[in-house]
């Protein structure tokens, strides 16, 4: 009786111990998140940045590393912090704007880095009125931003409707980084921008699409995945004549190629020369990514 006892006892802590568990693991998701953006922007991790950012500037032109080499995470999704970091540091940049088109919450953003480690001002525009909410949340409360947190802005964007949205926003007409990520009408919303000239654009591609100068029509009433999560956007090589077409030349992507990078003419183009579109192409997964294209290859595209 005693040894039946003792056993129930010890199942009854287990699942005791289970049930706290399973009721204390959103609070410890949320701590373990709290302690990962903070030390995003500890001041060790600043210091190290502006120093990076000052290493650059401070190297000859001979020992530059080249803008493929220089990536690194911080908030955004993959290496383009360390790249735009490379990037503002050779046009002297050191505290700008912005404006983050598809910016979702503004955290794991191309823009983040920027705003919280180096001061800059700017605009983050989201469809999702709960990562707009989320996002004022976090820039209000954050003590690096608190004082000038960016602006947000809800809204659905479109190629009609963009002007209008940089302009109500009061985007600066030089703004520096213009960043467009929203999984879909990227080119034509970038096509259709006339009223600000960012001295730097990074936006997204579609490597499935390889080397064929393609695009998905234009649809404004598109929302990701639509009727295939590979049917949308431009290939590499349309955006990079597009970006051609109005002033910028392509200088670098993510390492897998489909962020992709453009710098104004005119500026720095010692340093940030332009790259080929087969060069920011040949990672070894884009062999595999470019084969999806045969699922939708019979499709509606526009060649440009």
């Amino acid at each position: 009786m005693r040894m039946k006892l003792n056993f129930l006892k010890r199942k009854l802590k287990a699942l005791y111990r289970n049930v706290l568990d399973l009721s204390l693991q959103p609070y410890f998701r949320e701590l373990r998140e709290e302690r990962r953006l903070a030390e995003k922007v500890s001041p060790a991790t600043k210091a190290a940045l502006i120093e990076l950012f000052g290493k650059y500037q401070r190297l000859p032109k001979a020992e530059l590393p080249g803008l493929e080499k220089t990536g690194l995470r911080v908030f955004s999704q993959f290496e383009e912090d360390g790249k735009l970091l490379y990037i503002f540091a050779l046009l002297d940049i050191f505290r700008g704007s912005f404006l983050d088109l598809g910016s979702g919450d503004g955290i794991n953003s191309n823009c983040a880095n920027l705003a919280l480690n180096f001061g800059w001002s700017g605009v983050f525009v989201d469809g999702s009125e709960q990562n707009v909410e989320r996002g004022r949340r976090f820039y209000e409360s954050h003590p690096d931003a608190w004082a000038y947190p960016p602006r947000f802005v809800e809204a659905m964007i479109t190629a009609e409707n963009i002007n209008e949205i940089a302009g109500r926003a009061r985007v600066p007409i030089d703004v520096d980084l213009l960043s467009i990520d929203i999984d879909g009408n990227d080119y034509w919303v970038w096509k259709a921008l006339d009223v600000v000239r960012p001295k730097v654009v990074i936006i997204e591609t579609h490597v499935e699409f390889g080397f064929k100068s393609i695009v998905v029509p234009y649809d404004k009433d598109y929302v990701y995945p639509g009727r295939h999560p590979d049917y949308h956007g431009a290939s590499p090589v349309a955006m990079a004549k597009m970006a051609k077409e109005k002033g910028y030349r392509l200088v670098g992507s993510n390492d897998y190629g489909f962020n992709t990078i453009y710098v104004k003419n005119g500026l720095a183009e010692d340093v940030l020369p332009e790259v080929t579109v087969e060069s920011i192409m040949d990672h070894p997964r884009n062999v595999e990514r470019m084969k999806r294209f045969e699922a939708i290859a019979d499709w509606n595209y526009l060649t440009v």
